[in-house]
């Protein structure tokens, strides 16, 4: 077991999650819209805006696939260049969802794309439990966890369904996070259960805070259920966006609610636990 889960931050911090509707399809004008939410999010005080799974493009895998070379996002890609500027000046690290192609293999991976405070591309999560229709569409799983790094704190990233597998947040708790960053489509219907139920669970068997950035309104096949939020680590609803109507929700993260929560279920503490779920990454923020 990881020496890390017992490591706490020394401060707090202050993160936000965003919903709105978005372009289907349209990499720069999402981008844009991202780096109005980066800037909206710095000033409620955040360092750090999560975004949904594929909010570059919207969930349009089937486009997507027929058409990679137009719409993943490359590493050095030009039409994000407004969303590292909004960072830049701001100082507020995004996380963002985002087609990408691998560039040895062309494999196709939905990701969640993390930006720092200067605007540096900083890492790039591939979901480890592409969905079967994912995988029809031509989307391979990733093959590893990653961690961030901000101001003291370590974060693990969660596309969507990945949120589903116990195990998944259990190896980014076990890595020493203190919170769980998971942007998705959960759609209306038996994915606004989905919503209700899984998330509460995974902040309770880790103690640590849980946060969700969703899909609000039409994206691709689905109708995004919204409700975008924040649990604690005792698994407490913190903050919820509305279930039909943008939304950026900003909270505090506190050290000390981790703490308490952690003497209070030591379940990190339970001896035989491993990290079971494939290796990981780091990457820090500025």
């Amino acid at each position: 077991m990881s020496t890390l889960v017992h490591a706490l931050p020394a401060s707090p911090l202050t993160a936000a999650v965003a919903q709105t509707p978005l372009a289907p399809l349209d990499i720069a004008g999402n981008a844009a819209t991202a780096a109005g939410l980066v800037r909206r999010a710095a000033d409620s005080g955040a360092r750090l805006l999560l975004l949904s799974e594929l909010f570059l493009t919207g969930y349009e895998t089937v486009a997507i696939a027929a058409d990679p070379g137009r719409l993943t996002v490359a590493d050095d890609d030009p039409r994000l260049d407004p969303l590292a500027a909004a960072c830049a000046e701001t100082g507020t690290a995004v996380v963002a969802g985002a087609p990408v192609r691998d560039s040895r293999t062309g494999a196709l991976h939905i990701a969640a794309l993390a930006l720092d405070g200067t605007g540096r591309r900083a890492a790039a999560y591939r979901k480890q439990f592409a969905t079967p229709s994912e995988r029809a569409a031509g989307f391979a799983a990733g093959t590893a966890g990653c961690t961030l790094e901000l101001d003291g704190w370590r974060l693990g990233l969660g596309i969507c369904w990945d949120s589903g597998f116990p195990e998944h947040a259990r190896a980014a708790a076990l890595d020493g996070a203190h919170a769980y960053l998971v942007g998705a489509l959960f759609g209306t219907g038996s994915g606004a259960h989905q919503r209700r139920t899984v998330f509460p669970a995974r902040a309770l068997d880790n103690t640590m805070y849980v946060l969700l950035a969703n899909h609000v309104g039409p994206s691709g096949p689905y109708t995004g259920c919204g409700a975008s939020a924040v649990w604690g680590p005792d698994g407490r609803l913190l903050a919820e966006a509305a279930a039909d109507a943008p939304e950026l929700l900003t909270v505090r993260l506190d050290p000390q609610a981790l703490a308490a929560a952690r003497v209070e279920d030591p379940v990190l503490l339970q001896p035989g636990l491993t990290a079971a779920h494939g290796p990981r990454t780091a990457a820090a923020l500025a």
